[in-house]
Parts: structure tokens; C-alpha cells; sequence
């Protein structure tokens, strides 16, 4: 707990999807937690060049999470991920952070995705770059695969939480495909404990080591959406509809990787699909109940 207290983590992107929940948790865990995120302040754009705030933030911690990307659900990515601003976005935030961290040889992570080895995608690309460029400064790379939980931002849900909106806002769930495609999905908490195990055993991996960050299950959007009718019917809603498209999907193209197991020896996921979603779902409700 001394060591905790001491440490001080800087998270950049701590008001997004999984900086929010890692935030909450390192603290409630005893680090000292430094957040960045535009959404907090103007100063903490990470894209702008020079970042006199992110320097400084960088310098002081001992340990960081770089996050961030200007990134969002299927949804967004097929309007904006072939769009100037989002390659420059990631393209400035990276060479950004990359930059203090190679100053200051800080350890970190850097957040990719299952996503970066697919060469279509302007999102995998980035990803791609930003593994890297972690890769040359000896950082880690994580590759999360469908991590959910409450996010605040609605242009850029991802699919759980977008699919609960819709079920309480129309009460119909209506889908951009057939719904086949298979993702695997990872409630954030679970990836907030897998995460800090990384941190604090960060000295016995290299950039190399395959560490996935998933559940290991594959479900069908059309799984994710009728479990989230279920939950709507436990909570007495029984009116929810699921509209399926015809539309196959364009943004992973079902391109399927397999996730490597070798985080397994250090981490488990614990949450159940349906107990994630159950606990999105009641802190959403009160957003419309």
C-alpha cells in the first residue's frame, strides 16, 4: 500500500471508455492517479504541438497509460476513420506523447488493438504505427479486443452501449448489419485489474509479449443484442424489439484474429457477458427511468 501511495500513474485519456474505469480503479487502489483528457480542460489536447501540460505530466509520473486516440464504435469509424482529421488527430497525439516519453524513458503502455494488423483499416494503421513506435522505446503493447462499459460520449459508442441507447430512447434495436460477425467483449473492470497486473510486473515482459486483452469468447452481434433484450425483459421492459440490417460488416470486414492466451498466466477475465451488460444497463437507466 506504501508503494501504491507513491506511485504516481498518469493516465492520458482518462475520461474515455477505459481511462475513466482504470482511473477510478488505480485510485481506489492507492495510486496516485494524474489524469489528462481534453475533456477536461483545453490544455490537455494531446494534439496540440508543443504541450507544455503534457510534458510536464509525463515528466512527473512514474508510470504511464497512454490511451488516448481519437477513436469511437463501428459507427464512427466508418464516418470518420478515412477523414484528414482523424489521421492527423492520432498521427499529432502520437508523435506528442511518444516524443516525452522517449525524453523522459518513462515506463508505459500503449493501448492498441486487435484491429492493427488489418492494413484496410485507417484505424488498424495508426495502431499499427503507434505499436511501433512502443516497440523502439522498449514500451508494452496491449491489444484490447471489444472492451465495454459506461461511456459518455454517445457519437462514439461502441456497440453495447449503443444498442442499450437505442433500446431505451425508440425501443427498438436496430443493427448496421445482420448482425452475424463475432466480436469477443471485455467489461472494463476486468480490464482494469488485467491492466494493473501488467503495471506492476512490468519489468518481466518485453514489447514482443503477446498480451491480449479479452475474454476469450466469441459472441455474435446478434447474440449481444438479443442478451440485451433479456436484460430489458428482466427489468420488466418486455417492449424491445431487435431490427436486424441485411448489410454485412464493412469495418472489420469479419476479418478474424485469434487472440494469444499467454496473458493467462497472470489474468483471468471474470465478468459473464450478461452480468457486464447488466451493469451498464442500470447505470445508464438512470439517465431515462
Amino acid at each position: 500500500n506504501l508503494f501504491c501511495s507513491l506511485m504516481r500513474v498518469a493516465i492520458l485519456g482518462s475520461s474515455g471508455q477505459i481511462g475513466a474505469y482504470l482511473t477510478k480503479y488505480l485510485t481506489k487502489k492507492g495510486y496516485q492517479v494524474r489524469e489528462f483528457d481534453i475533456v477536461n480542460s483545453y490544455h490537455e489536447d494531446m494534439t496540440h504541438i508543443p504541450n507544455p501540460f503534457l510534458r510536464n505530466v509525463i515528466m512527473d509520473s512514474d508510470f504511464v497509460f497512454f490511451l488516448a486516440f481519437d477513436v469511437g464504435g463501428s459507427h464512427y469509424l466508418k464516418k470518420y476513420q478515412h477523414t484528414f482529421k482523424f489521421l492527423d488527430n492520432n498521427t499529432r497525439m502520437m508523435a506528442n506523447v511518444f516524443g516525452h516519453l522517449a525524453d523522459y524513458n518513462k515506463p508505459f503502455v500503449f493501448a492498441s488493438s486487435q484491429m492493427s494488423n488489418m492494413s484496410y483499416s485507417p484505424y488498424g494503421v495508426m495502431k499499427r504505427v503507434g505499436e511501433l513506435y512502443t516497440k523502439s522505446l522498449g514500451g508494452l503493447i496491449v491489444h484490447f479486443w471489444n472492451v465495454y462499459g459506461i461511456e459518455k460520449d454517445m457519437e462514439k459508442a461502441h456497440v453495447i452501449t449503443d444498442f442499450i441507447r437505442k433500446g431505451f430512447e425508440t425501443g427498438v434495436i436496430d443493427m448496421m448489419t445482420d448482425g452475424t460477425e463475432e466480436r469477443q467483449f471485455l467489461y472494463a473492470e476486468d480490464c482494469c485489474k488485467a491492466l494493473k497486473i501488467i503495471m506492476k510486473k512490468y519489468d518481466e515482459f518485453k514489447s514482443d509479449d503477446p498480451l491480449h486483452i479479452t475474454s476469450f469468447r466469441n459472441n455474435s452481434i446478434l447474440e449481444v443484442a438479443e442478451t440485451i433484450q433479456d436484460v430489458f425483459k428482466e427489468h420488466g421492459m418486455n417492449h424491445i424489439e431487435i431490427s436486424p440490417s441485411k448489410l454485412k460488416d464493412s469495418v472489420q470486414m469479419d476479418k478474424k484474429n485469434k487472440p494469444d492466451t499467454y496473458i493467462l498466466d497472470w489474468w483471468q477475465p471474470k465478468t459473464t457477458l450478461m452480468s457486464g451488460i447488466t451493469k451498464v444497463f442500470e447505470a445508464m437507466k438512470n439517465d431515462w427511468v
